[in-house]
């Protein structure tokens, strides 16, 4: 028996916030840009969306950054970069897919191998705490 789920216009825009950035966003983030256009919005209804978005596949987690739960509103699996300094993601072109399919096939012990899911994330310095940190020598 399917749920059915009541609209609800605090839900939409929940979700239109998140599909509308590439920031990689957490509850947080998402509860401040509503938060003057929906006064009554709570912090426990964005987790809350987003949890169902998340359950729905119309985001993906990308784990905790800088102390907070990050998503994802391009689900396809792709890389990412994340600054270790001020914890800005970004999407990262896949220079071989095919590598992927390779995998795919090569388990080790002559059977196939399935992968289901795949996430890879780079870590660095962004080019912009990179800039920061090089103004700040020499000083």
């Amino acid at each position: 028996m399917a749920v059915t789920k009541k609209h609800s216009k605090k839900r939409d825009a929940i979700l239109r916030e998140m599909l509308a950035t590439t920031r990689h966003p957490g509850a947080q983030w998402v509860h401040r840009r509503l938060k003057s256009r929906i006064p009554d919005l709570s912090l426990g209804t964005v987790y809350r969306n987003i949890g169902l978005f998340v359950r729905e596949g119309l985001l993906r987690p990308l784990g905790v950054i800088n102390g907070e739960e990050r998503f994802d509103a391009r689900v396809e699996p792709h890389p990412h970069r994340v600054c270790v300094l001020c914890g800005r993601v970004e999407d990262v072109s896949c220079p071989d897919e095919g590598l992927l399919a390779r995998l795919n096939g090569e388990s080790g012990t002559g059977e196939d191998f399935q992968i289901d899911f795949r996430k890879t994330v780079f870590y660095g310095i962004c080019p912009r705490c990179l800039q920061k940190a090089h103004n700040g020598i020499g000083r």
